[in-house]
């Protein structure tokens, strides 16, 4: 049974041997399923059981293409490295048997090779990878240039993934759900202001925002709120506590630096700053929705 390339050059800067895994091809294994256990390193965790059930489906017409890897454990058990979709589309499938490569490999080498496999081979949403990559770096303790080499991704592409972990847990969801896409979240990151964050990412649901027009609105609404740290450093609000509420409420709903101002008196006025025709589209759209 030929075997084909699928383990990634990353695999092969991280074991030690990983060169000689072709050599093993010819002592495929018919293992028993019973005798088989799930990885407790596996990244992935979700399966989509329509395309399990499809994979299922292929696998009673045409077999296993692609043999699993495991390691023995105990005895006559034996546990999988990589390949648990295939395993588990396998016992769907009916199968009491699966053609599988028979490895050693430590509990720390079997975690890098099951994490690389599977951020090299399967189709992990961002979070999964990238909660993969921090796995890698703080169980096998691996610096972000040491993980770069391991995966084959630039330094900056994992900084990237790493980041996406410091997002709201909703927001983090919303990327698992495919409701916002990593470019989209890669823009947000760049707000430190959480509920900002969280009300930028109801905007682009509400609204279908291109992710060019989130890093507009995240770009004005840092330059706005960078610009009123400085003046805050010169002269703080005067005005009482519950104005200064309103303040931060209405910079947060409309994604920019309101000027809000009050005198003793009571009077005053509130001056809705914009950036381009685009912004002020923008505020109108959201003016509007009040006038409705």
């Amino acid at each position: 049974m030929a075997k084909k390339n699928v383990l990634g050059r990353g695999l092969s800067a991280l074991i030690d041997g990983a060169d000689d895994y072709n050599e093993v091809k010819a002592s495929v294994n018919e293992v028993e399923i019973s005798k088989i256990v799930a990885n407790p390193y596996q990244p992935r965790t979700k399966f989509d059981e329509e395309a399990l059930n499809e994979l299922a489906a292929s696998i009673k017409e045409m077999g296993i293409i692609q043999p699993i890897t495991l390691r023995r454990i105990d005895g006559d058990q034996f546990q999988i490295i990589a390949g648990e979709r295939r395993f588990r589309a396998s016992k769907i499938a009916g199968l009491t048997t699966i053609p599988a490569y028979i490895r050693t490999a430590d509990d720390e080498g079997m975690l890098e090779m099951a994490l690389v496999e599977n951020i090299q081979r399967e189709d992990l949403d961002a979070i999964e990878i990238a909660v993969s990559y921090q796995r890698l770096i703080e169980e096998c303790k691996l610096t972000q240039e040491d993980l770069s080499d391991r995966v084959g991704k630039k330094r900056s592409t994992v900084t990237n993934y790493l980041r996406l972990l410091k997002l709201p847990a909703k927001i983090q969801k919303g990327i698992v759900e495919k409701t916002i896409t990593m470019g989209h979240a890669r823009a947000l990151v760049n707000i430190k202001d959480s509920d900002m964050q969280l009300m930028i990412y109801e905007e682009i649901q509400k609204n279908e925002y291109s992710v060019r027009r989130v890093e507009e609105i995240v770009r004005n609404y840092n330059e706005d709120n960078s610009s009123f740290k400085a003046e805050e450093k010169i002269a703080k609000p005067k005005f009482p506590t519950e104005y200064e509420d309103l303040n931060n409420h209405l910079n947060k709903f409309f994604h920019s630096k309101i000027d809000f101002r009050i005198d003793d008196t009571g009077k005053g006025k509130i001056v809705i700053p914009f950036k381009s025709a685009q912004d002020l589209e923008r505020i109108l759209g959201i003016l509007d929705k009040l006038d409705a």
